[in-house]
């Protein structure tokens, strides 16, 4: 990025926090207030940074579980779509289950359960589609995690693993994702690990956040030395 550009994004954000403290800004769409709790002690998956060199690093993430959902369309454009189904699906489209005593009459009733918001936002590519999944919080296991009303919305777990990561922050667009994804794959090659499967575009921030302060990385599976 040029320095103007820089210069540019620092005025534009110096401007946005004041007009914040003026006024007390609403953000006016829907999920706001909901991230704005959350924001506030966001729950990640638990890994181990195995090493760093920035913006670099290789990290042994813990199983974690996962709603995901398969969009058509382009990589810009579907992530909004598998965002508002994930979200409609963690703020109570979902079953919650219940455990019911052999009485009669046996009764049964559908309950919503809301379900904290975490990140990562992952969205990678799956066939002709785009696979794009919320992580749960960890105190939610496949057996637990209430199930999604949606037939779109599925839930899976996402078994331990070795992930190569570039962290960056800007916008969500194609040509950014292309050149970080680079830096990413000549990483992994001059430590002589393998790749596998497709990049993971994590992104940490809500579709409002002003573009220049959002925090995104890359992920790459890659085989660890033991296993070759």
């Amino acid at each position: 990025m040029s320095t103007n550009a820089i210069l540019g994004a620092e005025r534009v954000a110096r401007a946005f926090d004041m007009l914040r403290r003026r006024i007390g800004l609403a953000i006016l769409l829907p999920t706001a207030a909901f991230w704005s709790v959350a924001a506030m002690a966001i729950d990640e998956p638990g890994h181990t940074v195995t090493e760093r060199e920035e913006p670099f690093e290789i990290r042994d993430y813990q199983s974690y579980v996962v709603a995901e959902t398969l969009v058509d369309g382009a990589f810009e454009s579907v992530g909004n779509e598998g965002f508002q189904r994930l979200f409609r699906y963690i703020s109570g489209a979902n079953r919650a289950a219940e455990k019911i005593a052999m009485t009669a009459p046996v009764e049964q009733e559908a309950a919503s359960a809301r379900i904290p918001m975490t990140a990562p936002v992952e969205q990678e590519r799956a066939g002709g589609r785009w696979r794009i999944a919320f992580v749960l919080p960890g105190s939610y296991t496949l057996a637990t995690a209430p199930r999604p009303t949606d037939d779109r919305v599925v839930l899976a777990e996402v078994p331990p693993r070795r992930m190569a990561v570039v962290r960056y922050r800007g916008t969500w667009s194609e040509a950014r994702y292309g050149e970080e994804l680079a830096g990413l794959r000549k990483f992994i090659d001059e430590r002589g690990l393998t790749a596998i499967g497709e990049p993971v575009f994590a992104r940490y921030d809500p579709p409002f956040m002003p573009w220049f302060l959002r925090r995104n990385e890359i992920q790459i599976r890659v085989q660890t030395p033991a296993a070759r």
